[in-house]
């Protein structure tokens, strides 16, 4: 059995260093990696992107992430990609990385991800160019991130989990005013990820939302957005084929009254 820890949308500043920190400290007993589904910082800043750092860094368990909106407000997402990198953080885009957990391998294949909607109400590649540029964007991401799942299929992988901020599913959106689903996600994500296949799906950026969901194919899908988690982290258990159900009681949220620590959430109005 694999524990994957995951969050999203900590939306961390200069004023929040060590806030979450003294959770991520209990993840070598509670975790074998942790995924964090962007929206890490509040602007996209390399001050904000070294707390980021200071948060996860030397852990004892792996920590891969994507970058979300507020990772790019700032125009610098290279630099915000570079600095996390220093901290030891795995940041994916378009593409994947491997783990190995009591002779196991775990993938994850991630992309940041974008909008434009979900079957029967969705953007295409008509019109102005800037719509185009909308969809083909997302197409992009979506294509990358199925070729990172293939990837670690070739690799042979036990598991493989897909990582992004946008939501690859309505079902995690719900509580979200429905105008607004365009902008949180695309049905394009999974459609990749039941193409390519994969034994979770984890995404951020729907505050509002539900955790749960799941992709036409069935693959479970999972809002880690702090706020809809209501702790530092959640974590998700994942049983290798042919070693158990793969759903069931184990995929919970972990106790939060370990992972909730009183200063362990990131400010409210942080934004999307």
């Amino acid at each position: 059995m694999i524990r994957a820890a995951a969050v999203g949308d900590i939306h961390l500043g200069p004023d929040s260093r060590g806030l979450l920190r003294p959770a991520f400290a209990t993840l070598a007993d509670r975790a074998d990696l942790l995924l964090l589904a962007g929206d890490l910082t509040r602007h996209g800043t390399p001050e904000e992107a070294a707390v980021v750092g200071e948060e996860v860094a030397g852990l004892a368990v792996p920590v891969i992430a994507v970058l979300g909106n507020h990772d790019y407000d700032a125009d610098r997402p290279d630099e915000v990609t570079r600095i996390l990198t220093t901290y030891g953080v795995r940041v994916l885009e378009r593409s994947s990385t491997t783990v190995r957990v009591d002779g196991q391998l775990v993938g994850v294949a991630g992309t940041k991800g974008f909008g434009g909607g979900f079957a029967g109400r969705s953007g295409g590649e008509f019109g102005e160019p800037e719509m185009k540029d909308f969809i083909r964007h997302t197409r992009a991401c979506a294509e990358g991130l199925r070729a990172a799942l293939d990837h670690l299929a070739a690799e042979r992988c036990e598991l493989r989990i897909a990582l992004t901020h946008f939501a690859p599913v309505p079902d995690t959106l719900a509580g979200e005013p429905p105008e607004i689903y365009p902008f949180l996600g695309s049905y394009l994500l999974a459609e990749a990820i039941d193409a390519a296949g994969a034994d979770l799906a984890v995404h951020g950026h729907a505050h509002l939302g539900t955790e749960r969901g799941r992709t036409a194919c069935g693959v479970r899908v999972r809002n880690v957005a702090q706020p809809v988690i209501g702790r530092a982290f959640a974590v998700y258990r994942l049983h290798v084929p042919g070693a158990g159900p793969a759903d069931g009681p184990g995929d919970r949220p972990a106790d939060g009254r370990e992972d909730r620590p009183a200063n362990g959430r990131a400010p409210r109005g942080s934004g999307r």
